[in-house]
């Protein structure tokens, strides 16, 4: 088992912190463990709607277990469905099919066993990920590969530990960005979040990486980006970045809510690094809920906004008359009396 196995999983202050911002917006919430034991609990307790944020429990495709289960239950759930889950979670696929919308994705290749030739279109330096995890799995400073032997070895390392396909792609020289979208019909992108690697030249590691996620702020670990948000782009810029989000968002098919993960090359591309139709929810520390709260958005009303999003999606026969929110309208709202 890899070492990072665990670190998808939600820790139980976050599961807390979306409890009391749940109830704190007026909803009722059990919480339940998607364990495997809580089909029997569904299936004896009435359910209005899931809150899903599970990330399942194995298999190349564990992200869509829950929402399978909950689709065949015919019980709605915020966030995409099993298919899309299923679907973003492979970064290959994923990038083919940016690539046939047009959309910038960085140049790559698969490697399934190690001993395939290397394409001679891929320019060093190469980025070398497992094809199938999330959270900066798989990921570290050793990662950005300058020569064919390191490549070798980092492909290597990652079939004999994650025993699965290898991502190889062209590492992009430019700023990290990432983008939350949300909305369906109507979907919109969040203020942009930068995050600047610039401090962090003491851990080697100028990207997101497993240890850059899971000790961000350790000053000791040099492991301390700056956030930004809005990113300090010009408005062009801003609005192409978005754009290409938004893009993505709908070529996936996801619904409610995405997270992009984008590299702005120095000539202002855009590059898709790739899209998570699961983002992380800690209200101090994830992406998502910093560009909403960016956006004037709080927390519990981004919760509840992901909860009206979702019914108004899987009840469109009762809600045929009313128009999805926008999200300046969600912002006007919580100003309401």
């Amino acid at each position: 088992m890899p070492f990072d196995f665990y670190s998808e999983f939600d820790s139980p202050a976050t599961v807390n912190a979306i409890r009391d911002g749940l109830l704190a917006s007026g909803h009722r919430v059990h919480m339940v463990e998607a364990d495997g034991q809580h089909v029997s609990w569904l299936l004896t307790h009435a359910v209005d709607l899931v809150f899903n944020i599970a990330e399942g429990t194995g298999g190349a495709h564990r992200e869509s277990q829950a929402p399978a289960i909950l689709e065949v239950l015919q019980i709605p759930f915020t966030g995409s469905g099993s298919f899309v889950l299923a679907l973003t979670l492979d970064k290959a696929k994923s990038k083919q099919i940016l690539a046939a919308e047009g959309l910038p994705t960085p140049a790559w290749q698969l490697f399934r066993t190690g001993a395939e030739p290397l394409d001679p279109r891929l320019q060093f330096p190469l980025i070398v990920k497992p094809n199938r995890e999330g959270s900066g799995k798989g990921i570290s400073r050793e990662s950005v590969v300058r020569d064919e032997p390191a490549l070798r070895r980092q492909v290597a390392w990652i079939l004999e530990h994650y025993r699965q396909d290898v991502l190889v792609e062209e590492f992009i020289d430019g700023g990290e960005l990432t983008v939350g979208v949300l909305g369906n019909d109507l979907p919109q992108a969040l203020p942009i979040l930068e995050i600047d690697f610039s401090p962090c030249g003491k851990s080697g590691e100028s990207f997101y990486s497993w240890r850059m996620k899971e000790f961000q702020g350790d000053e000791a670990l040099g492991l301390t980006p700056g956030f930004y948000c809005p990113a300090r782009l010009d408005a062009e810029t801003a609005d192409r970045v978005k754009a290409v989000a938004v893009r993505a968002h709908q070529a996936l098919g996801c619904a409610d809510v995405s997270r992009t993960d984008i590299r702005l090359r120095k000539d202002g591309t855009p590059f898709i690094l790739e899209i998570n139709p699961l983002p992380g929810f800690d209200p101090h520390e994830s992406n998502l809920p910093m560009m909403a709260q960016a956006a004037g958005v709080p927390y519990p009303v981004l919760l509840h906004h992901l909860v009206e999003l979702a019914w108004a999606r899987q009840h469109q026969e009762e809600a045929a008359q009313a128009r999805e929110p926008s999200l300046s309208q969600l912002v006007e709202s919580r100003h309401a009396p």
